[in-house]
């Protein structure tokens, strides 16, 4: 699904260590950077946490140029043999999910604060041309309702989640490893992604999945929570963009999906109405502890400086990841199943 109009950026074939391609976003990243660059070698370094899903990557798992790792990033031996021969760094592998982060938080900067240490140290030693570090829009707290202010990559950091403060921690140590240690880095703010292969629990593919078995569609709260969404096949471009344009060295950049605030209501909406649904399918549950209001991205400097936008509006993107759920229950199904529990547990949901 890359945009007719964006070129290959040609370059030396090189190694990409991916951390976390097992994961939702990673995994699209790698089908889209070996669709575009077959001649690039990845490593799939993956510790195969509940949302990491090899089944999302079987139509890779046997070219040559595609390697599996079963690791965890905090395994510095590992880490530092499979960096030996790695051009570029794609960072990707986290603990994600703000509920899980409320629940238990000692995962979440265990995993993201010191594995990403462990890499950049690692990546220091083996004189790693970049390090890219994938990051979130929630390092940046919530901002008010009904107003027009955005997040840039100026934006102060206020995290106010367990998984936020842990994301925001990881941002200053890849920061820190430029400024201390010469590191070419790069860092990537994105907001909320959605498209194919996302884990059932989060918001897009949950109410699909549910509409799809005939459950009701549960929204935290009153629904007129922000978010900015972005397609998860745009995300990709947009690393490929910042990767392989020679830019400076040491950039930020933001990536959102959205030129217009939309509420989590008014979303789940529009999902009912592409599903053929009436409203009676949503169901309020409680609210979550300390849930981020509003989320708002400024994209204007990737735009201009690399030429990057969005290839999809919100409807069409949705269309595309409804038909993508309803086309591979063989894959959603027994996600759900194994997470019933937590299901019940968070969401008072059969």
């Amino acid at each position: 699904m890359d945009k007719p109009t964006d070129p290959l950026m040609p370059h030396k074939p090189m190694t990409l260590l991916v951390t976390g391609g097992a994961g939702f976003i990673g995994s699209n990243f790698i089908h889209h950077w070996l669709k575009r660059y077959p001649d690039d070698k990845i490593i799939n370094l993956d510790f195969l946490t509940y949302a990491g899903n090899l089944a999302n990557l079987k139509d890779v798992e046997n070219l040559p140029n595609y390697k599996f790792v079963k690791g965890d990033i905090r395994d510095a031996e590992l880490v530092d043999k499979l960096m030996a021969d790695v051009d570029m760094v794609v960072h990707f592998a986290a603990e994600s999910h703000v509920d899980r982060s409320v629940l238990n938080p000692d995962v979440f900067l265990e995993t993201n604060v010191m594995g990403t240490h462990t890499l950049l140290k690692s990546a220091l030693k083996h004189k790693v041309k970049r390090f890219h570090h994938v990051s979130t829009d929630e390092v940046f707290g919530s901002l008010e309702l009904n107003t027009k202010e955005k997040f840039t990559e100026e934006t102060p950091y206020d995290p106010r989640s367990p998984y936020s403060a842990s994301k925001a921690a990881s941002d200053h140590l890849v920061r820190a490893y430029g400024e201390t240690y010469g590191l070419n880095y790069s860092i990537t703010n994105c907001s909320n992604n959605y498209g194919p292969y996302h884990f059932p629990e989060k918001l897009f593919p949950l109410a699909i999945t549910n509409l799809i078995e005939g459950k009701k569609v549960p929204v935290y709260g009153d629904g007129l929570n922000v978010r900015d969404w972005l397609f998860v096949e745009d995300h990709a471009r947009a690393i490929e963009k910042v990767l392989l344009t020679d830019n400076p060295p040491r950039r930020t950049y933001l990536v959102g999906g959205l030129n217009k605030d939309i509420s989590n209501l008014e979303v789940v909406k529009l999902i009912l109405k592409l599903m053929d649904k009436d409203e009676s399918m949503i169901e309020f549950v409680k609210d979550r502890p300390g849930h981020d209001r509003r989320y708002s991205v400024d994209w204007s400097k990737i735009e201009k400086e690399l030429g990057w936008q969005p290839s999809v509006d919100l409807e069409e993107g949705l269309k595309q990841t409804i038909k993508w759920y309803q086309d591979h229950p063989e894959w959603w199904k027994p996600l759900k199943e194994r997470e019933k529990d937590y299901f019940k547990k968070q969401y008072n949901s059969n």
